[in-house]
Parts: C-alpha cells; sequence; structure tokens
C-alpha cells in the first residue's frame, strides 16, 4: 500500500474516531478509496435472491434500431452541448450497457468494456425503488395496514427513545420527509467526520439495528424533504418484521420468481449474524432483470394475467407530485426541470447513473448500467428526450 493511501485510511484513527476507523477501514479494504461500484457486491456479505424454475424473455427484434444512434441530444444553457446517442452515453463510462425495450421486445442494445446483459451489477439507489414495490406488496397482503402507522409499530424497541419515533410513519420513510438526522456524505473531510462515519457504517457495519436505535432526530418527521439511505434501511426492516421473512426471501416470493427473472440477485446484508438487508442501495441483478421490474410497472403492476402489486400502488408511486419529484421513491421527469412531451416517463435511479425508465405511453422500458457517471448528460433526460419522438 502506498504512503499517500495509509495516510488517508489512518487520518480518522488520528482523530481517535475509533467507531468511525472501523467502518472506514471495512470499506477500504471491501471497495478500495475510491469506494463501492457496481462489481463491489463481490466483497461484501450478501443474501441470494433465487429465481424461479419459469424465466420470461423479452423478444429480439430482427434489426437493431440504428436509427437511434444519429439522433442529438442536447440539454439547457449555458451549457447547449449537442451530442449523438452513443456520444451522450460512452462519454466517460467505459463498462456499461444499455438496453431499450419497446412493446416488449429488444430494439436497441449497447454494451462496452467486458459489461453484458447478463452480468450481476449493483443497482445501488435503484434498490429504494424495488423498496417501495416490496413495501406495496406488503400492504396488499394485510402484513402492513396503513401508511400512516408509524414505525414503532413493527419496531416496538424505538419507542420511548424519542417522541418523535412516534410521529414517523411508513409514508414518511417512502417520501424521505423523516426528519431524522442523517445524510448521505461520502466526501471524506475532518469537517464533515461524523456524518461520513455514519455513512460508512450504514454500508459497512455488522448491526444496522443498533445503527438504527442510536439515531438522533434534526426535525419533527414530515417538515422537511430530506433524501437520504437511513430512511430506507429502516423501512427494508420495517418490511421484514411485518412480514416476517427474510428481505431476500420475500423479494424472491413476491417478485424475482413471479417475475420470471432469468438469473438471481443478490443483496447485501450488515453480517451474517444480524441479516439486515441494504434495502437502500445493495440490490445486485442483471440488466435484463431490472427491465423486468419496469414491465411490471408498465403494466400496472400486472404480469401476464397475474396481479402483482395493486395498480393504486403504481399510481401512488409514479404520481406527479408539484412539491417533490421523489414522492414514494420514484422520480417523475416532470419536476426535474427536463424538457418534456405530452406523455412523460417516470424513473429509478442510483450512483453512475444506474436507471431504469419507463414510460407507458410510448410503451417504452430503458434501462442503463454502468461504472461510472456520463459527461453532461442526464441519463434521464436523454431517454425522456427519445420516448418524446418515440412514434
Amino acid at each position: 500500500m502506498s504512503i499517500t493511501r495509509i495516510i488517508r485510511i489512518c487520518i480518522p484513527i488520528a482523530c481517535g474516531i475509533v467507531l468511525s476507523s472501523c467502518s472506514m477501514i471495512r470499506g477500504y479494504r471491501a471497495d478500495g478509496l475510491d469506494g463501492p461500484g457496481i462489481f463491489s457486491f463481490e466483497h461484501h456479505v450478501h443474501d441470494t435472491i433465487p429465481n424461479g424454475d419459469r424465466v420470461f424473455r423479452f423478444k429480439v427484434a430482427e434489426s437493431r434500431a440504428d436509427w437511434i444512434d444519429t439522433l442529438h441530444f442536447y440539454n439547457e444553457p449555458p451549457h447547449c452541448i449537442n451530442l449523438t446517442f452513443p456520444e451522450a452515453m460512452a462519454d466517460k463510462s467505459p463498462t456499461q450497457g444499455i438496453m431499450i425495450i419497446h412493446d416488449d421486445t429488444i430494439v436497441y442494445e449497447m454494451y462496452r468494456g467486458d459489461f453484458s446483459a447478463d452480468r450481476l451489477a449493483t443497482v445501488f439507489s435503484v434498490s429504494k425503488s424495488i423498496n417501495s414495490l416490496l413495501c406495496g406488496i406488503a400492504m396488499d397482503e394485510g402484513y402492513i395496514d396503513s401508511l400512516d402507522d408509524p414505525v414503532t409499530k413493527y419496531l416496538p424497541e424505538l419507542k420511548g427513545r424519542d417522541p418523535r419515533w412516534e410521529m414517523l410513519t411508513i409514508r414518511y420513510l417512502l417520501a424521505m420527509y423523516s426528519g431524522l438526522d442523517f445524510d448521505d456524505e461520502y466526501s471524506f473531510n475532518i469537517k464533515e467526520l461524523k456524518t461520513v462515519n455514519a455513512i460508512a457504517r450504514l454500508n459497512y457495519g455488522h448491526n444496522l439495528m443498533r445503527q438504527i436505535k442510536g439515531l438522533k432526530f434534526r426535525c419533527d418527521p414530515g417538515t422537511e424533504f430530506r433524501y437520504e439511505s437511513m430512511t430506507a434501511a429502516i423501512l427494508g426492516v420495517v418490511i421484514e418484521r411485518a412480514t416476517g421473512q427474510h428481505y431476500a426471501d420475500y423479494l424472491s416470493e413476491k417478485v424475482w420468481k413471479p417475475l420470471q427473472m432469468e438469473s438471481v440477485a443478490l443483496i447485501n446484508i450488515d453480517s451474517r449474524k444480524h441479516r439486515a438487508a441494504h434495502a437502500f442501495g445493495g440490490i445486485t441483478c442483471t440488466l435484463k432483470d431490472l427491465a423486468k421490474i419496469g414491465r411490471l410497472y408498465l403494466n400496472n403492476g400486472m404480469w401476464d394475467g397475474e396481479r402483482i402489486v395493486s395498480e393504486e400502488w403504481i399510481r401512488l408511486t409514479t404520481g406527479f407530485y408539484p412539491e417533490s419529484s421523489y414522492k414514494y421513491s420514484w422520480y417523475d421527469v416532470r419536476f426535474e426541470g427536463f424538457k418534456t412531451g405530452q406523455h412523460p416517463g417516470f424513473y429509478a435511479i442510483g450512483i453512475y447513473n444506474q436507471v431504469l425508465y419507463v414510460n407507458p405511453y410510448k410503451k417504452l422500458i430503458m434501462v442503463r448500467i454502468g461504472a461510472d457517471n456520463i459527461g453532461w448528460a442526464t441519463i434521464p433526460e436523454v431517454f425522456e428526450q427519445l420516448s418524446d419522438i418515440w412514434m
């Protein structure tokens, strides 16, 4: 290890932050100084999400939609950059995959590096949107009675710690209005050491529930939107407690097997002892299978005649809410300031621009998994522009 790396990893220890150093060192050993990547799951403790015996495969178009490569995409001033689709997608990421599905048919694919449609990759915060789906299924099945149930109904050990725990509802977890004093801060600096330690513990700690018990509130739940991963982590624990099943088992039974996924998936967990799922960003799957989540939403919760999740849940979680782009763990392009057409879509997104975009009106599903952010382009914006001109 270089002297620079030794110094960088020893800084938190020198500051006397023992717990921080443990989490950060575990993170360094697992992911290196650059942090997690789409293949980091290989170094993390995880549970398997089995698929079933039946397999659904998208049809493949007889000819690739090469006309997409001739299109030009743009962003707003002051940049005013005008790029072709391959240029926009491949500017900075040598490892990535793109798939566009129209009316259940793969019409366009592009792969770079050693990536493929069948290679497992972590989708990071797209996991939050899948977590939302699983919450809806648990509600449909009566495991969760109401979005306005307090989390203490399912995590009674939080009662008495702070009265605001009993104000924190499942709705606030889905909408990122938890009021918790937690931030997704990954840039290391001394000033933000406490914050970095918290996110390091979330990603690399061995006991998620112990971390949850020690959380403080910044404000009353429901008063302020702040996107952060702890709320999704808590929701994952609520789902496990409500259903009485491990997260991977429930996700397999209710999503992976019914949607006839082609491959098993994985989800990171805190430890073999506690098995609390990283529902905030730890799901690893193939590009093809991620597209099937999009197909489920495109068809309003139905899968080949079988109801997987209620249509009401699909409408609730993908509807347009003027006050927030991220109301129930899915994004709406209309809030983002993108130039949208008459029939805009919605999407899920994770770091490094893992994107699942769905446009039900156009019968389009677009997926991108990559190892890096791309240049100027926001992937959902490019997908929305493409959707707008799709005939």
